[in-house]
């Protein structure tokens, strides 16, 4: 199998912990790089399953734990109750549009709004560490059918 960076970024986190790269990790890791849509941990765990029923649901929330930490994932919630996941090593920062009536979420980015925020912080003499910004309202589809 061939060493992914994600991979590498993960083994070197978990070293550092005293902890190992398991094959039920390694696995649960695959699945989480070749998915491309904000993944819960059950929606993870319903995937792996049948085809690896010696991972627990608890074993998916560990591991997507220890994803973030190491800096290979984020939590995102969207207001509905569920934590979900998303890629973050190698992806450059996006905000989200989310509709309230049927979960959609949409991807922006947008240079503009990301050199305001900068201006903001200079003018106030602060230092941004990090932060997340997400536009709830109605999509298209849904705004139309009103």
């Amino acid at each position: 199998m061939v060493l992914h960076k994600e991979e590498e970024v993960l083994t070197t986190y978990l070293k550092n912990k005293n902890l190992k790269l398991t094959n039920q990790r390694r696995v649960i890791l695959k699945l989480f790089l070749n998915t491309e849509i904000h993944v819960t941990a059950e929606e993870l765990y319903e995937k792996l399953k049948h085809t690896h029923p010696e991972i627990g649901i608890a074993t998916v929330y560990r591991t997507l734990k220890l994803f973030c930490d190491a800096g290979l994932a984020l939590e995102v919630q969207f207001g509905d109750g569920f934590t979900r996941y998303e890629h973050h090593y190698g992806h450059g920062h996006h905000d989200h549009l989310v509709c309230e009536k049927c979960g959609k979420y949409i991807e922006v980015i947008d240079e503009r709004i990301e050199k305001l925020q900068q201006s903001l912080a200079e003018q106030n003499n602060f230092h941004i560490l990090r932060h997340r910004m997400e536009l709830y309202g109605l999509c298209k589809d849904c705004f139309c059918k009103k």
